[in-house]
């Protein structure tokens, strides 16, 4: 039958097979995993009985008489609203500072990037040390300076701030794709600027920040995305705690569903945090276009 084809519609066939274990993966894991989540949502799922049918129910008691879903998602979207811009424009600087040419740059690439690659259960227990009041690093570092060293993690004002601290250590990845950004901008345009008397700030505001709007678009949509999905750490360290500060929308699901197995309305709570990410993040993209410079479209 091949023979009998086009060579447009025989290549598009080999594309499809290629394509085949990833699409299977993604309707298998993915789409049947989403579809699943929905019906769960309606139904009462204790995980030992089978699911019964109950409508609306769990989002009426989500939205209606749950305290604890809007101090989560209270406490997720104060992460995300401080951390992410944090993490992107640290990431940002030590991306530029990263990119000069200086002898011995690639080790200072590797010490900076390291971190990023510690597994996360092993970074918590180091920046429980790092914050513990009464013989952390930090604290000491503050005492000698005179400033005050705050309970971290006992006091419900300091635990997340310690949390948005924390996510600075893990900005490695976000560093190298910065990197990488800032060496594909042509070298003829900081040249052509500084024959026209361009200082350092104005090559910086008007060719790399510009230049660079694609690579900040990307890590501010996975910033959210992953922001939103915020866990293991508040798991690890915190336990929701104190008084429910660090208590993020993705730790509250977990405990629905695995501690106390409240499936259906741990699945509810899985499909609001769904729209709630893609409601951002199309918000992202339908801005991006007064903002995001792509070279040779106009």
């Amino acid at each position: 039958m091949l023979r009998y084809m086009s060579l447009r519609n025989r290549e598009a066939l080999t594309g499809v097979i290629f394509a085949l274990p990833w699409l299977l993966g993604f309707c298998i894991f993915r789409v049947y995993a989403i579809i699943t989540v929905i019906y769960y949502s309606l139904t009462d799922f204790k995980v030992f009985a089978p699911p019964e049918w109950i409508g609306l129910v769990n989002y009426q008691e989500l939205f209606r008489s749950d305290p604890l879903f809007y101090r989560s998602l209270s406490n997720t979207f104060y992460y995300v609203a401080f951390s992410i811009p944090l993490g992107i424009i640290v990431a940002f600087l030590l991306a530029e500072l990263l990119n000069q040419k200086v002898k011995g740059m690639a080790l200072f690439r590797t010490i900076f990037y390291l971190p990023s690659i510690v597994p996360i259960v092993a970074s918590s227990m180091l920046w429980l040390w790092i914050l513990n009041p009464n013989f952390g690093l930090l604290n000491a570092f503050l005492s000698k300076l005179g400033l005050p060293a705050p309970n971290w993690f006992g006091s419900p004002v300091w635990s997340k701030p310690a949390l948005i601290l924390m996510s600075i250590w893990g900005i490695g990845g976000t560093m190298i794709i910065f990197l990488a950004g800032l060496q594909d901008i042509p070298q003829q345009l900081y040249e052509a600027a500084e024959l026209d008397g361009a200082g350092v700030f104005q090559k910086f505001f008007r060719i790399t920040i510009p230049m660079m709007t694609p690579t900040l678009f990307f890590s501010l949509v996975m910033g959210i995305i992953g922001g939103f999905q915020t866990f293991t750490q508040a798991f690890i360290m915190t336990q929701g705690g104190p008084a429910y500060s660090t208590l993020f929308y993705a730790l509250y699901l977990y405990n629905n569903a695995f501690r106390y197995f409240k499936m259906g309305y741990a699945s509810s709570q899985a499909l609001v945090l769904l729209v709630i990410i893609m409601i951002l993040t199309l918000t992202v993209v339908s801005t991006s276009k007064r903002w995001v410079y792509y070279a040779g479209r106009s």
